[in-house]
Parts: structure tokens; sequence; C-alpha cells
């Protein structure tokens, strides 16, 4: 490409930081220009990476991208924000990658994707593991029957996250604030990637692919959400996917996707790329592969249409999980004698929980199901109609 695409970077500190970081990376390719940075308060000097100049700031989002004349705005603002944001832009004919979630209801999502639809602009959601070439790799071997009969998926993540974490911003680990859903649950933020990876294998990535949601919600910290939790899709066609979570890991680990067939079973470390191959009368294989940049591909697509990796569509199962869990009852504060406190490394740890995951992406069974004591009173079924 011969120009540099503008763009405007809303929301420029916490995970923007690694947007900004990529945007460098991209302009000393000479494939975008930061024009813009929207910020509440202005970013320091300091606080821009070498090499980007000294782009435009305001705290007004739409201004920025007239006075600037961006093509594509990166909003990567809290939760409640994305919709508002994308629809500004969207109105202005400024294309997107809008940060995941990319929404905290299910109608809010309608409203942003219908919006930018009919402003014809093009919009990619922030799920980098969508990006991997790992994804279709494994869609092939499933396609070719490596593993047989696909049962079902699982996915599995046990992170950790200090007690400085839920309070690095208002909306951190918030249901809702001041009347206005925010959803920062494991499974719709953190690590919301396993859930759409899992979902993605499955095949199952519209609304009328899923048929029923089941939830179990608890967490450890002093929060609204859940930091605890698993939930269970069925799809139209009966299939189970099981993603487990949490942010109380005694030992975390790197979040994988499994997908269970009849003759074997893949596994997928969606934060390396990597997969290993397990099946009947083989040994195990594992494959590592490359992955395409969301904004790179995005940038594509306006080029020579290249098809984008993660347009809205491709989420709206995702969306209806989100929308199970803002639904669902409010997550189970565990009891004292659930977790405990590792004060050297400020965190809260579920013991067992570790087993735990694993075992429900390994089973697809839920925590309840699996026998842990506190699960039984977090389990809430939801049917979500297509």
């Amino acid at each position: 490409m011969s120009t540099a695409v503008p763009i405007v970077l809303a929301g420029a500190r916490g995970h923007g930081r690694w947007h900004l970081d990529n945007i460098r990376r991209l302009q000393d390719k000479g494939i975008v220009r930061l024009a813009g940075v929207c910020e509440l308060t202005p970013l320091t000097p300091a606080e821009i990476p070498e090499g980007l100049g000294a782009p435009e700031q305001s705290a007004d989002f739409g201004a920025l991208l007239d006075s600037t004349g961006a093509r594509i705005a990166v909003v990567c603002t809290p939760i409640p924000t994305h919709a508002d944001l994308a629809l500004t832009a969207a109105r202005k004919g400024v294309h997107l990658l809008l940060e995941k979630p990319p929404a905290p209801s299910y109608a809010e999502f309608r409203r942003m994707a219908d919006g930018i639809a009919a402003a014809g602009v093009a919009c990619q959601v922030g799920f980098q593991s969508l990006g991997s070439h790992a994804v279709p790799a494994i869609r092939a071997l499933i396609r070719d029957g490596a593993i047989g009969e696909i049962t079902g998926v699982g996915g599995a993540g046990a992170w950790a996250r200090a007690e400085s974490y839920f309070r690095r911003a208002p909306w951190a680990g918030r249901r809702r604030l001041n009347g206005v859903d925010v959803i920062d649950g494991a499974l719709t933020n953190p690590l919301a990637h396993a859930v759409a990876t899992a979902l993605a294998l499955a095949g199952a990535t519209r609304a009328e692919d899923v048929d029923g949601i089941e939830t179990e919600l608890a967490h450890a910290n002093a929060i609204e959400s859940d930091d605890t939790s698993c939930v269970r899709v069925t799809t139209a066609d009966g299939l189970p996917i099981v993603v487990a979570a949490t942010l109380c890991a005694e030992d975390p680990d790197d979040p994988y996707v499994v997908v269970h067939g009849s003759r074997g079973r893949i596994t997928y470390w969606y934060k390396q790329d990597r997969v290993l191959l397990q099946r009947a009368g083989h040994g195990p294989e594992e494959f590592e592969y490359g992955s395409t940049d969301l904004l790179e591909n995005l940038v594509e697509h306006l080029a020579d249409g290249t098809e984008l990796l993660v347009p809205p569509a491709v989420t709206e199962s995702f969306m209806r999980v989100v929308e199970a869990i803002r639904v669902a009852p409010d997550p189970v504060q565990l009891p004292d004698g659930a977790w405990r406190l590792l004060s050297d490394e400020d965190r809260r740890v579920v013991p067992g929980v570790d087993g735990l995951v694993a075992a429900a992406a390994d089973t697809l069974a839920l925590y309840s199901e699996l026998g842990a004591p506190w699960a039984f009173t977090t389990a809430h079924p939801k049917e979500v109609s297509p």
C-alpha cells in the first residue's frame, strides 16, 4: 500500500498500551500512521512509544476523527462505551477495530452491529486468537475426520489476578455501574478468548447456532462479577461446549481449548498458537502456527477486499453467552473456607480449582457436576431461543 492509513486510538492506557505498540510496529512497516489518541487525560510524551511522534489528542472522539481524517478507529475503552463509540465512528465512515467483548448485552451488540452494517463500514472484533492460522488448520483436521466424530468442545482458563486488578478502574469486576451493564467477568473479558475460540472450533459462531446455555457463576474476590465460573453451551446440533475459567488459580497456566472426538482429541493453546493432535493409532503430533494481526487484516480488507477474520457476525454466539451471564442471578460469593489469601502476591486462591477447570474441559461437565462443594448454589440453567 502506497499510503499509510491514518488511525485514531481510543483508550491508550491499560490494554491500550498493547495497541500503541502494535500500531508502532505497523507504522514502521509503512502500513498505518497514528493520527490521534482519544483519552480523557492526554498521554504524556513518555507514554507514547518512541517513533509514533506527537499524535493529536482530544477527549472528544468524534471531533478527533474529523480533525485527523482517520480511516480506522481502534476502540479499547471501558466495555459500556463500545457501542456508542463504534456507532460514532461508523456514522463518520470510519472503519473499526473494536476490543472484546464488543458490548455488555446482546441488545447493545445488535444495535452496534446493525448500525455498523447500515453505515457500510468494516468492523473487526479484537479476538486475536481467531487470527491464528491454527484455527483453520484445526477446522481442516476436523473436516477430514482426523479425530472421528466430534463429541464436544472444552475450554480451560486457570489464571491469577491480584486484588489490585479489580481496583484498576471503576468498572472492573462490576456487573453494572450507575445502572449501566458492564458484565466484566472471567468468561466475558479476560478469558473471553477461550469462549469465542471454543465456539469457533465447534462451528457455532452465529446466534442461531446456540440452543441453550447453562451458567455457574461465583467469585472469591470482593467483587460483583464472577472470577470463578463455567458455562455450557448446547448447539443447535446438540453438541456440548463447556468452558471453565478462574482468576484464582493456584498455579496459573496458559488457557486452552480441546476438541473431543470419537477417535482422539485436538488441544489448542491459543496464546501460543500451539496444537497437539492425539488420535487412535498414531503417536502425538504437535504443530506451531503463525498468526495474522487483526489490525493488519483490517487494513488489507480495506485495500484489496481480503476477508475480515472477525466481523461482528462471527461473535454472535459469544454475545449470546454474555447475555446469558448478564441475565443470570448475581454470582455467588464463595464461603471463606473455599478460598485463601496469598498475601505476598496480593491475590485470592481457590484450592483445587485448577483441577476443576481442567476436569470441566476434559469431561464437558460443570463445576457442580464435578462435585465442587461450593458450586451447587451457583448453577443456573438459562435457555436461549435463537
